[in-house]
């Protein structure tokens, strides 16, 4: 090979190993800013919908919060915000991010979730979700015969601490799949399982159509058709999902809405005459009967809600802990799974 030829190897071979090292340098760059401070950083910015906001609740100077979001579109070569809107707009790009960033954040919350288990024998917590329809009472009762479990001889308890939580709709599964609880009482049979999840039937509950006696939907003929109850102020339980899309159930568009807390604050703004919906029957039961509440019927009919219990189980049955097989054991019970559901008024017959 003459000199010249092997010079001109020489510059090629140069220069596209500058061009392998600059790309391995931007991908390294790219990696870098990816983390997971950046993105709930986007994840914060798209829910509060402006920086300002959003660096209030990080704790963060506006400026500061401006300057990570430069460095991140920088180092991706992307605008993620369109900077001519008032708002914290995110551009087709800042949308792509903030869905795989919120898919990203879910997978490394359940592992480090899974992590924190031990490998055997109890877990040194266990985490419980329970969807706001269920019995309160029923609940604290199983937790008191699992707080008087005998483990290892020891008169003391399980060396398990318990956590639970209170979610409604499609918040009892978020809990469970970004790994924030063990186990979710009261999940709704309706959201895609990512295959890691296990479920078991808790069963049917029936929800009724309510107002106060003295409500203008009291004396109107049945059924009642949307036309009619679009002009009466519904009552809604807030979703708790913050990041899976919320559950919105039997609310018509243009009706005014009262939005509260929980089942029990819903059923508190029916008997004071707030506005009208749908409660579980069997905890609506005990106000019919005593004539403070009058279930009336609908163009929609009585709805069901077929709700779930489910657990993580990636490793199979045998690598569940000792607490979680405790909870999962109750639950088989026919009787114990009834009494999640109904018994909201006092013992079952």
């Amino acid at each position: 090979m003459r000199r010249g030829n092997t010079a001109t190897v020489q510059v090629v071979l140069t220069t596209q190993f500058k061009r392998i090292e600059v790309h391995n340098h931007a991908m390294s760059d790219r990696r870098n800013v990816l983390t997971p401070e950046a993105l709930a950083m986007m994840d914060t910015i798209a829910r509060t919908g402006s920086f300002a906001a959003a660096a209030r609740e990080l704790g963060k100077v506006p400026s500061a919060l401006t300057y990570n979001v430069r460095q991140l579109e920088d180092a991706l070569d992307v605008l993620l915000f369109d900077r001519s809107s008032r708002q914290a707009q995110l551009t087709a790009a800042g949308n792509e991010l903030l869905h795989e960033g919120r898919r990203l954040l879910q997978e490394l919350d359940a592992v480090a979730n899974r992590v924190k288990r031990v490998a055997s024998g109890w877990e040194a917590a266990l985490s419980i979700s329970v969807d706001d329809v269920l019995s309160n009472s029923t609940m604290f009762e199983l937790v008191e015969a699992f707080c008087n479990v005998q483990s290892d001889g020891s008169h003391q308890g399980p060396a398990t601490r318990l956590r639970l939580r209170d979610d409604v709709l499609a918040g009892t599964w978020e809990a469970l799949v970004t790994g924030q609880v063990d186990l979710a009482l009261g999940v709704p049979g309706t959201h895609s399982n990512p295959g890691s999840i296990e479920l078991r039937p808790l069963g049917d509950l029936k929800f009724v159509f309510c107002v106060a006696p003295h409500h203008p939907l009291a004396r109107t003929e049945e059924p009642i058709d949307h036309d009619q109850l679009v002009h009466h102020r519904a009552v809604a339980v807030a979703d708790t999902a913050q990041r899976l899309t919320p559950m919105t159930v039997n609310l018509l568009p243009g009706q005014d809405v009262l939005t509260v807390g929980s089942m029990r604050a819903k059923l508190e703004a029916l008997l004071r005459c707030l506005g009208c919906g749908y409660v579980p029957e069997p905890l609506a039961r005990p106000h019919l009967e005593a004539g403070h509440l009058v279930e009336r019927r609908t163009a929609t009919g009585t709805p069901t809600a077929e709700l779930f219990y489910a657990w993580r189980a990636e490793r199979g049955p045998a690598a569940l802990g000792r607490a979680l097989q405790w909870w999962l054991a109750q639950l088989e019970s026919p009787k114990t799974r009834r009494a999640l559901l109904e018994r909201h008024a006092g013992p079952l017959d």
